[in-house]
């Protein structure tokens, strides 16, 4: 499941809307929103996002987490790490062949981690 797909899931299962109730309100078909919510598909189009925050009729705030999590939910990633230092191209090998094996605290961590060297680096 991607973040986009669990938020998804959640703003569904708060309002008691079937997967066809929702697929219905929004054109698309039941078995493509599942394939969605379950990060069997990638991140929606902008123009099926702006369907389902006006479906849902969020506020501003909650269509802007929707878009962000939108951005990071695409379920089969490939990391470039032609022209890096060694140790990245170990990182990323490491992590592919490791993250179902990690604790969600695990993930957790390191996704704190990396935060804080984002915010570091960029201030």
């Amino acid at each position: 499941m991607t973040p986009f797909g669990r938020k998804l899931r959640d703003l569904r299962a708060a309002r008691n809307l079937s997967l066809k109730q929702m697929a219905g309100g929004i054109g698309v078909s039941a078995a493509y929103l599942s394939a969605l919510e379950h990060g069997n598909r990638g991140a929606p189009s902008w123009y099926l996002l702006l369907r389902i925050i006006r479906y849902f009729n969020v506020i501003w705030d909650e269509a802007d987490e929707l878009e962000r999590l939108a951005g990071i939910s695409a379920p089969r990633v490939v990391i470039d790490t032609a022209g890096l230092v060694p140790e990245a191209t170990e990182y990323a090998n490491r992590l592919a062949a490791e993250i179902g094996a990690l604790e969600v605290d695990d993930l957790k961590a390191m996704l704190a981690f990396l935060e804080s060297r984002v915010k570091k680096s960029s201030a």
